[in-house]
């Protein structure tokens, strides 16, 4: 990356990963060249292609010939993190903005992050994340996602908040940041931006949310694909806590002591069948009175408990799958290192 001598003082760089994104590159690039800025100042947009093979590479290289404030990057790895480090390596701007091929961005998206910067102080801030489905499954993925009773509350999921955090939606940082607390492990393949904010709280650095900065993230539109992806998550946190010997918080270790209780208590039953009886019973409750906490109509509701069920059991039998594959000091499998996005 750029030292700080370098970097033009006006300028803000927008950076994103992508791989396989034809259908939704081109709105990503009217969103992000869009974007409001404060007078005096001026934006690059920067896109980390990690090998795409539906088109998506010709469309940048197509639309970055017309626009020059567009940037395509190579990222040979195909991971986020490695496609992150690989735009910081390129970007000029003394302001680094994450944004999501994924997510639509309110129009004073970059404008709001530049905003609570200035305000906070802080080494990193972004807004709160909110989720909204397309379809009938997708909008109770949805519910759940931003439900506390769900997600164990955090503040991330709080639209109204505003102060510190433990960690933000995509980021805004001060060139400065990553030359104090350094760029993306490229080692994880998920979590890399849990590990960078807990790697700035950790050396005396501050995460800043504001809920002026808005956006809102599409998220998996079926029980399989939202198994798979927290699967994912889950299997890589062991490898954040081995790296800082504590996890980001402790609500990311509830999953993983649920599955173990669940797992225990079975293997009990055939001798003594009262904890899986109990287990299965409070559980039950906690579908139920969730389910009706996230519920945004009767759709949801009907559809929530699989989705929660879905939630927590991804997380955590792909909690205890790293911390195996940690102990037998194997490398991730397939299933754990191929992303959709």
């Amino acid at each position: 990356m750029s030292s700080n001598a370098d970097a033009v003082t006006q300028l803000v760089s927008v950076i994103a990963p992508c791989r396989n994104e034809h259908a939704y590159i081109d709105i990503f690039c009217d969103q992000a060249l869009a974007q409001q800025l404060p007078p005096g100042w001026q934006l690059e947009v920067l896109v980390a292609d990690g090998g795409s093979d539906d088109g998506t590479r010709e469309l940048l290289e197509a639309r970055a010939k017309r626009e020059g404030r567009l940037i395509l990057v190579d990222n040979p790895a195909r991971i986020a993190s490695a496609g992150l480090n690989a735009c910081l390596a390129h970007a000029r701007g003394a302001v680094i903005v994450r944004m999501d091929i994924h997510t639509t961005f309110a129009p004073d998206y970059v404008l709001q992050c530049l905003s609570a910067l200035e305000r906070s102080s802080a080494d990193n801030v972004g807004g709160p994340w909110v989720a909204q489905g397309v379809d009938a499954m997708g909008q109770a993925i949805a519910a759940a996602f931003q439900c506390p009773w769900v997600v164990g509350g955090a503040r991330s999921r709080d639209l109204t908040y505003e102060g510190e955090v433990d960690t933000v939606y995509l980021g805004c940082w001060p060139r400065a940041s990553f030359e104090r607390f350094g760029h993306f492990d490229e080692s994880l393949v998920r979590n890399q931006d849990d590990e960078h904010n807990l790697r700035i709280r950790l050396a005396g650095g501050r995460v800043w949310q504001s809920a002026d900065i808005r956006s809102i993230y599409r998220p998996r539109g079926s029980l399989r694909a939202l198994f798979a992806q927290q699967r994912q998550y889950g299997y890589w946190r062991p490898f954040v806590m081995k790296k800082h010997g504590q996890p980001g918080s402790l609500r990311q270790l509830v999953p993983m002591v649920f599955v173990a209780a669940c797992m225990a208590s079975g293997v009990a039953t055939p001798w003594f069948a009262a904890p899986f009886v109990s287990l299965s019973l409070a559980y039950g409750l906690y579908l139920t009175v969730a389910s009706c906490k996230a519920a945004k109509n009767a759709q949801n509701l009907m559809r929530l408990p699989a989705v929660i069920v879905a939630y927590h059991f991804g997380y955590g039998i792909g909690t205890w799958q790293g911390c195996w594959d940690l102990v037998l000091g194997r490398r991730a499998g397939q299933a754990q290192t191929r992303l959709t996005r």
